[in-house]
């Protein structure tokens, strides 16, 4: 399986995972002082909503960076490749 080149993508990625990595730690943090258990479960589904998004994102970078590599893409059709894997990005985003 290929990785992610991309510095700018690798650093997104990683950025997003910090911060679920930080939300995380938030909800331990709850659970060990007793917050509620509406309180605690909110958390969590913000975290797999930043955990799902970091996915689809990794997943896009992939497909955008084999794409270009594998069909040599690019110049205008690299542009264009870039808005449409935009596009899938946003309809991955509303399945969630």
């Amino acid at each position: 399986m290929a990785q992610l080149q991309d510095e700018t993508a690798r650093t997104d990625l990683l950025n997003r995972l910090k911060r679920a990595e930080g939300q995380l730690r938030g909800i331990q943090r709850m659970v060990e002082t007793g917050e509620s258990c509406m309180d605690i479960a909110s958390q969590m589904a913000a975290v797999r909503k930043a955990l799902d998004s970091a996915y689809v994102r990794m997943t896009v970078c992939f497909m955008q960076q084999e794409m270009q590599q594998r069909f040599g893409i690019e110049g205008e059709k690299a542009t264009e490749l870039d808005t449409m894997l935009d596009d899938v990005q946003t309809l991955l985003g509303k399945v969630r």
